[in-house]
């Protein structure tokens, strides 16, 4: 029975400096800077919209739950085509999966500015989400492809610290414009943004050395996530990326209706402006990053999810400082567990790495849209308070899977 990827030399053979790209190597800055604009429009595109959705609300005559469709709908679309383009770039090549992925999903955000209708607004952004999943399912499996296995850990951490900077651009940049322009001003400003990191994408990316293309048929692919589903870690990485996406998504989906009403009545710029708080997982995607790599994601894992629990209790205080700095732990939190959780994908998965990179970010994006969605009731019955016993169940269930993953033997820790 033939697997759906050969083995990939990341563990087939012995490092070799000819072969993986070192850190300290002018290659391994030029990956870090493509996959950094990578990352970076990526997030922005898909999260521009968030703080719109007060603005959507009132535009379009809809409740909460409603606006965070503009989000959910291309993060599901997103999660839907991450199970496709991982096995094709498996046929077809890493870097014109991303490259093309990347330059659709800046012409979908164009087009999704000048739509007349929420309906129309809601395709686009379908359009938007289904176009990112070239690039999302596929720059973590060239990463451990290419990344010597010692610095995976920095090179992961460093992809996800530029998807930390496109998320705040992207609610920074629309949060404070749409106090000044329309929403369709804005988002035009993000298209324009995303065609641009296109093209740094492209020309400064090295092209794969360790790739080879496989054919791709359905019991090839059937085979690979069955064998994924039978190792003793990855199915509850995948469960985690459900559950941490789906709480961090909801807190800011509906932390702008908070502060937008009494008592702290702020605007929206000032809620954009709020995204800043980004900057604490660009630094924690890379440090735990590189924490992981020398004490073991064991060891780390579980301590990021805690660390998440605590920035959310300290947004259930009354004072607008408080919430802050829980917004702030909340992100530095989340963001070292992704980077964690990434690059142990790429060390547990020995064949057809692209469907596990897939999988892994199919449930990191379905938590999106189906949790980011499903906190709108919470919000309507009970306000922040029941956002919080929302988000801190999630982060409870996935405390215990982290408990869990941490008693794996060390296969790849």
């Amino acid at each position: 029975m033939r697997s759906a990827v050969a083995p990939l030399p990341l563990q087939a053979e012995p490092a070799r400096s000819d072969i993986w790209i070192e850190k300290g190597t002018p290659a391994f800055m030029k990956t870090v800077l493509a996959l950094f604009s990578g990352g970076f429009a990526t997030f922005a595109l898909l999260y521009c919209v968030q703080p719109m959705m007060p603005l959507l609300s009132q535009e379009f005559a809809i409740n909460a739950a409603q606006s965070s469709l503009v989000l959910s709908v291309a993060t599901a679309m997103l999660a839907i085509g991450l199970l496709i383009t991982g096995p094709i770039s498996d046929r077809l090549g890493r870097k014109p999966v991303m490259v093309f992925a990347l330059a659709c999903a800046a012409l979908a955000t164009l087009a999704s500015a000048v739509m007349p209708s929420w309906e129309l607004v809601l395709a686009t952004r379908a359009l938007v989400g289904l176009s990112l999943s070239g690039l999302a399912a596929v720059a973590m499996t060239y990463l451990s492809e290419e990344i010597h296995p010692q610095h995976i850990g920095l090179a992961m951490g460093l992809y996800i610290g530029g998807n930390a900077i496109g998320g705040m651009s992207g609610r920074l940049i629309t949060g404070v414009l749409i106090d000044f322009v329309s929403w369709h001003t804005a988002m035009l400003v993000i298209g324009g943004l995303a065609l641009v990191a296109a093209a740094v994408f492209w020309k400064v990316l090295p092209e794969s050395r360790n790739f080879r293309p496989q054919a791709m048929n359905p019991r090839s692919l059937l085979d690979g996530f069955v064998m994924h589903f039978k190792d003793a870690g990855l199915p509850w990485l995948f469960l985690e990326a459900f559950l941490l996406m789906g709480a961090f998504v909801t807190l800011f989906n509906y932390i702008g209706y908070r502060l937008l009403a009494g008592p702290y009545h702020m605007n929206q710029a000032l809620v954009g402006l709020l995204s800043v708080v980004y900057l604490a997982g660009i630094y924690s995607s890379a440090q735990v990053g590189a924490l992981a790599d020398r004490l073991g994601r064991r060891r780390v894992f579980w301590v990021s999810i805690v660390v998440m629990a605590g920035g959310m209790l300290m947004t259930l205080a009354s004072p607008l400082s408080m919430i802050i700095v829980g917004m702030l732990v909340f992100t530095f939190g989340f963001f070292g567990a992704h980077s964690v959780a990434s690059s142990w994908i790429g060390r547990r998965a020995l064949k057809a790495k692209g469907q596990a990179s897939s999988l892994y970010l199919f449930c990191y994006y379905a938590g999106s849209s189906v949790a980011g969605t499903a906190g709108g009731v919470f919000w309507h019955h009970w306000g922040w308070d029941g956002i919080g016993l929302f988000i801190g169940s999630l982060l409870a269930v996935a405390l215990l899977v982290a408990l869990r993953l941490s008693r794996l033997a060390p296969k790849a820790f």
